[in-house]
């Protein structure tokens, strides 16, 4: 939670939600619960982690951001421990 008169601590989970209703609630007319259990998740996992661009990841999806700074970091390590041998 922020701080008293300090917001900015929830704008990341407030621009989450806008993207998932903007792109997904508001865009699918849903008939059943179980059809909102099956594709909200759907959503998240293959639509906003794996195909949509996201600015602040340098215009790319989050899954594909994530494996290239691993590769990074991996990369990395292995410099340094040929470096301390």
């Amino acid at each position: 939670m922020s701080g008293k008169a300090n917001p900015y601590d929830n704008a990341k989970i407030e621009s989450f939600f806008r993207t998932l209703k903007v792109e997904e609630v508001y865009m699918f007319e849903y008939e059943t619960y179980r059809e909102v259990v099956s594709r909200i998740p759907y959503f998240i996992e293959e639509v906003y982690n794996r195909k949509r661009l996201h600015s602040s990841l340098g215009y790319m999806p989050p899954e594909e951001f994530e494996n290239i700074n691993n590769e990074k970091m991996k990369e990395s390590e292995s410099h340094q421990l040929v470096l301390t041998s």
